[in-house]
C-alpha cells in the first residue's frame, strides 16, 4: 500500500530506511508507550522487509516529501473489514500535525478498501495519542490488557 497526504508520502520500508527507524524505535524514552522498540537491525530487517501482507499486519514508512527522510511509521492490520491501526512520528517531527494528517489519509485509503471499523489502542498514560484519536472521531469502547480500544466506524 502507497499513498500520499499533502506532506508525506506514506509506502512500504526499504533497506535505507531502517538506520532512521531504529534511532527512533529504540529511544526507549520516545518509545515507552509502545511495542515493537529497542530490536536489532537484523530484527527490524525481517519484519519490515518482508513480504508485506495486510492480514498479519504491516509497517509502512511516513517519508517527509520536502526531505525525503523517514518521520515515522504506520502499523496496519486487517481483521474482515475491521482495520487496526497505529502510528508512530519521530520525536524530531512530534506536534507538527503529521501524525493527523497520515491518519486522516490512512483512515480515507482503509475506507476505499472496504474498511467498515477502524480500531486503534492506546495506554492511559498516552494522552498525545488519545487527544489524537479524539480529535478524528475515535470513540472508546473497552479497556484490553492496560490499554483503552477507541474505535471509528467508517462507511463508503
Amino acid at each position: 500500500m502507497t499513498f500520499e497526504t499533502t506532506r508525506c508520502l506514506i509506502r512500504p520500508f526499504q533497506e535505507r530506511d531502517l538506520v532512521a527507524f531504529m534511532n527512533y524505535r529504540n529511544d526507549l524514552e520516545w518509545m515507552q508507550h509502545q511495542s515493537f522498540k529497542g530490536l536489532t537491525v537484523e530484527e527490524y530487517k525481517r519484519s519490515l522487509l518482508s513480504e508485506p501482507s495486510i492480514v498479519n499486519g504491516i509497517q509502512l514508512a511516513i517519508i517527509s516529501k520536502e526531505t525525503n527522510v523517514l518521520i515515522g511509521d504506520l502499523y496496519i492490520h486487517q481483521e474482515d473489514t475491521t482495520y487496526w491501526i497505529g502510528y508512530t512520528i519521530t520525536p524530531q517531527q512530534s506536534r507538527q500535525g503529521y501524525a493527523v494528517e497520515v491518519v486522516s489519509g490512512l483512515i480515507a485509503q482503509l475506507t476505499a478498501r472496504g474498511a467498515k471499523t477502524i480500531k486503534a489502542g492506546a495506554l492511559a498514560a498516552n494522552e498525545a495519542s488519545i487527544a489524537l484519536l479524539q480529535k478524528l472521531d475515535f470513540v472508546y469502547i473497552e479497556t484490553e490488557d492496560d490499554e483503552q480500544i477507541y474505535q471509528l466506524a467508517v462507511s463508503k
